[in-house]
């Protein structure tokens, strides 16, 4: 497979920037055609968890760089989410449902991300940031006998 199509953009890890986000990925995702609505909605909230974890935990001061990049490659949506702030100890831990370092928080993000992902990886070293891949294709997209997209 070959990339279509790609973007990175950069930003202050703000609160306002997370529909930012949001909004970019859809629009950027909605080139590829055969992704319902539904599906673009799931993007949508996929993105504003990963980059509301950075906005709320990756950084002990405002402002911090998030960066974000989508690629188009065939039918398949890829979006990787950077920080390059703390960084999480226990990434299994972080992704167990309901694990939280904020009482204030249900800690159900990665489990969200996981349940509307195709493919969610999350990569961790502390104190220089976290990474977050996902990846989602329409779920009508045509496989071949070795279940790759065609």
């Amino acid at each position: 497979m070959s990339v279509k199509n790609h973007v990175t953009l950069e930003f202050p890890a703000v609160p306002e920037n997370v529909e930012f986000a949001r909004v970019a990925v859809a629009c950027f995702a909605s080139q590829i055609s055969s992704f319902t609505l539904e599906e673009i909605d799931d993007v949508k909230l996929v993105v504003s968890e990963a980059v509301s974890n950075t906005v709320l935990h990756s950084y002990d001061v405002s402002g911090g760089i998030i960066r974000l990049s989508a690629a188009r490659c065939n039918d398949t949506l890829t979006v990787i989410i950077e920080d390059f702030g703390k960084g999480i100890a226990d990434v299994s831990q972080a992704k167990t449902p309901a694990f939280t370092t904020d009482p204030d928080r249900m800690g159900m993000g990665f489990t969200i991300m996981e349940a509307l992902s195709d493919e969610l990886h999350v990569s961790s070293v502390p104190g220089e940031g976290v990474k977050v891949v996902i990846r989602k294709s329409p779920h009508g997209a045509a496989k071949d006998s070795d279940d790759k997209e065609v």
